[in-house]
């Protein structure tokens, strides 16, 4: 027995668990085990209940083969939350300050706080977007970037910030530039600042100096028509606006400046300190099965490697580990010429799949998180998500198949030997997204990249910074393991709040029995600051796109782009005049 934390019907016919958030923090997986060996013992599949309540993770939940055919159940108000609470708040001067705790034992770093639910601006030299300043040169041979001298102004008075508070001077420890460039955005740590007349030189930390200098795509604006905004952010010398915050991780001290009606005496501070909540991890030849979770919140994550590494992403925020421009430029036959190479990285996810089929979230809560939300990683099959809410995600939503593997160039062709590792069959139905890449703006509420036969239907995505619904990956048309993959009724508006180049529905690759038919997208929106302010669009059939029907589809105008598309693509009834009110 669990110490009183398994019911007495464990043994009985209902085989059901019950765990209290009232009790030590390794209750939740000493439930799995109690069900992981009652099955092994008995033949029979426990449920484990969640009663109401709020149940800190020390690490991730980790579900492997011997777990399959676990169900796990929400009361009403059920949270499995990645973050320890600050208190002992006290006033200095215009903010507030508190000693942040170690978490088992060991202080720690993150780059998100929620105050009462609502997420808190990390200290940043902007208010207003619209208002962002722009880029002088971008000197890619000696990395640095140059902008204008008054945009680094406040953030050089970091040591006169430092002096006050008996800090050391760590130059610029912890400051970073946030680069708007087309389709995504950098997170470069600032290494130096060097003022020379009216414009200043910024010098970043490797590796992203290199990358950032070195990849082509995407690239920042300069000397042109609308070069690239960007702005600072982690300094306390930005500290100047209620709602925003800074953590010195030298001293354990957190500040924050509270916003109208905050009293910080009661406030609930959430400080995540986990990149994930559940890791369901089976292997090809032995893979997880038929688990579902069921009415769970899941709450207050981080993802720390831009802290450490930067961030310089290609798309729908895969971030780059090595990419360079080529001379002379690859031919390719079937396709255009390559004129760069890249390899990529994956970000973390509260909740990450692999290797797992029939894996099924249903009316859960995906919410106030530092990565990504739910991704489906690689070899997984037949798993839906039905009715959940995915709402303040700081990356993509949901995320499912691979996006080109570690070892493998981006724009080569991945169609594997092995099919069993292209995840298929995913349902992705009735769900709402909203706020979604609210910190890497090059993110997309869906993300599917090579998969088959998913179904994308009946979503409701709204306030997103890119594009909506992501499908493919590769930018060439050769044949790869992508087919019949099918996206309808989803209504799709206020989206691209940040980067253009995009779409309401956007493809990639040649996906042969594809269907995207009967959704409905409008109301884009229009920041100033784009690099091109008439690069937008309804639908997108972007490198490579090829055997897609596009039919049915709901639009105000027929804004659309057809971008170097492969053969096969039928486009039948868009635009105002197509059915309207088949959003349900």
């Amino acid at each position: 027995m669990l110490l009183g934390l398994v019911s007495a019907s464990l043994y009985a016919a209902d085989t059901i668990i019950y765990v209290s958030p009232e009790a030590d923090g390794e209750a939740l997986a000493n439930a799995v085990v109690a069900a992981r060996e009652y099955h092994r013992l008995h033949g029979k599949y426990a449920e484990i209940r969640l009663t109401s309540g709020i149940y800190r993770l020390y690490e991730p939940l980790c579900l492997r083969p011997e777990d399959s055919g676990l169900q796990l159940v929400g009361s009403g108000d059920t949270h499995l939350t990645g973050s320890v609470q600050v208190k002992g708040w006290k006033k200095t001067g215009r903010c507030y300050e508190a000693d942040v705790p170690d978490f088992n034992g060991r202080p720690f770093d993150f780059r998100q706080i929620w105050v009462n639910g609502r997420k808190a601006v990390r200290a940043r030299s902007v208010s207003d977007w619209d208002k962002m300043p722009s880029i002088l040169n971008y000197d890619k041979k000696n990395r640095i970037l140059w902008v204008p001298k008054r945009a680094v102004m406040q953030v050089m008075k970091e040591k006169k910030e430092n002096s006050k508070l008996n800090l050391q001077d760590n130059r610029y420890e912890g400051l970073e530039l946030v680069l708007h460039q087309m389709w995504e955005i950098g997170i470069l740590r600032v290494k130096d600042i060097r003022v020379e007349g009216d414009s200043a030189a910024v010098i970043f930390h490797n590796p992203e100096a290199r990358l950032q200098f070195s990849h082509p795509w995407p690239s920042p604006m300069y000397h042109s028509r609308h070069d690239s905004p960007f702005f600072f952010v982690n300094s306390l010398s930005l500290l100047d606006k209620p709602g925003e915050w800074y953590h010195n991780i030298r001293t354990g001290k957190l500040y924050y400046m509270p916003r109208k009606g905050e009293d910080m005496s009661t406030a609930d501070v959430e400080v995540p300190v986990l990149e994930t909540l559940v890791k369901i991890t089976g292997v090809l030849d032995r893979k997880v099965s038929n688990i579902c979770f069921d009415s769970i919140d899941f709450n207050y994550t981080t993802w720390m490697r831009p802290s450490y590494k930067g961030h310089v992403p290609l798309q729908a925020g895969m971030y780059l580990t090595e990419a360079y421009k080529l001379h002379p430029q690859i031919d390719r036959q079937n396709n255009h010429k390559l004129d760069n190479q890249g390899w990529l990285g994956r970000a973390e996810a509260a909740i990450e799949v692999d290797n797992a089929d029939r894996i099924d979230f249903l009316n859960c809560r995906l919410e106030h998180l530092g990565g990504s939300g739910l991704d489906y990683v690689s070899g997984c099959h037949y798993g839906k998500t039905f009715n959940c809410i995915f709402r303040d995600i700081a990356l993509n939503g949901f995320v499912d198949g691979s996006f080109s593997p570690e070892g493998q160039e981006a724009h080569l062709p991945y169609c594997p030997r092995d099919v069993r590792v292209v995840c298929s069959h995913q349902a992705v139905l009735h769900n709402q997204f909203s706020n979604i890449a609210n910190e890497d703006w090059g993110c997309v509420a869906i993300a599917a990249g090579y998969v088959s036969n998913i179904n994308i239907e009946y979503n409701d995505v709204h306030d997103i910074s890119y594009t909506g619904i992501s499908l493919g990956w590769g930018w060439n048309r050769d044949s790869v393991c992508m087919h019949d993959n099918y996206v309808a009724y989803n209504h799709i508006y206020n989206y691209a709040r940040h980067m253009y180049d995009c779409a309401g529905i956007y493809t990639l690759g040649n996906q042969p029995g594809t269907v995207i038919e009967y959704n409905q997208v409008s109301d884009i929106a229009h920041p100033s600051y784009v690099h091109d302010p008439d690069h937008w669009f309804y639908l997108y059939t972007d490198e490579g796109s090829s055997n897609i029907t596009l039919r049915n589809n709901w639009t105000p105008s027929e804004k659309y782009l057809k971008n170097a598309t492969g053969p096969g693509n039928i486009w039948d009834n868009n635009g105002p005049q197509a059915p309207h009110n088949t959003i349900k």
